[in-house]
């Protein structure tokens, strides 16, 4: 079952999480009904990992306007006691393709610049391999969306509906972990770092917001 999440232009702003997802980044190939993780670490930035707290992680695709959850991993792990959760693929969420990507969505944190919307995180997009279902008209027209609202950067949204899940385990994080790090060296570009989902910036995304927002005066 899918749910479609809209963000508004406005939100575009927000401030980065910390959460800095290492697994899956862009080369990153997942397998239907084989085990998969999804990990994460503190990028040193505000907020910090115990700041942002428990989270719901998910798959989503989409634009930087709509987004669409596809499986729901952990409804409820908290980021700065956990490093990682072991899950199982679901191949019928749809196709093979890299369209697909993780995003963190904190249970407790607001964002700073919109604090009636939840702070959020995001993987780099990765391909989901071995898939049998089909993405919605409505998700695909979202995926389409990109080439006028990019997705990347971090931006709020009101919270999804939960989806099914599978989890087979989550691997706790030392006490030490839980405090802010040194940035890793990849945080900034866009090739697989969380907050940036491969494509662009939010450079590319208020130019985006820019167009869309002409269209509609």
């Amino acid at each position: 079952m899918f749910y479609s999440t809209f963000v508004t232009l406005a939100l575009a702003a927000s401030v980065l999480a910390d959460v800095y997802i290492t697994s899956p980044v862009s080369g990153t190939t997942f397998t239907a009904g084989q085990p998969a993780t999804i990990s994460w670490e503190d990028n040193g930035q505000s907020p910090s990992l115990a700041q942002f707290g428990p989270a719901e992680v998910s798959i989503y695709v989409g634009n930087a306007i709509q987004q669409t959850s596809l499986q729901t991993i952990s409804s409820n792990v908290n980021v700065s006691s956990n490093a990682s959760i072991v899950f199982t693929p679901d191949g019928t969420i749809g196709p093979n393709s890299n369209e697909y990507f993780i995003r963190v969505q904190s249970l407790s944190l607001m964002d700073a610049a919109q604090p009636q919307y939840p702070a959020l995180a995001f993987s780099a997009k990765f391909t989901m391999a071995n898939m049998t279902g089909t993405f919605s008209s409505a998700a695909q027209a979202e995926i389409n969306g990109q080439s006028t609202a990019p997705i990347g950067g971090s931006t709020s949204a009101s919270p999804p509906a939960s989806s099914a899940s599978v989890i087979t385990s989550v691997v706790s994080l030392p006490a030490s972990s839980a405090s802010a790090s040194p940035s890793p060296s990849a945080a900034n570009n866009n090739t697989g770092s969380a907050g940036k989902l491969g494509i662009t910036g939010l450079a590319g995304f208020f130019g985006a917001a820019l167009l869309v927002c002409s269209s509609l005066f």
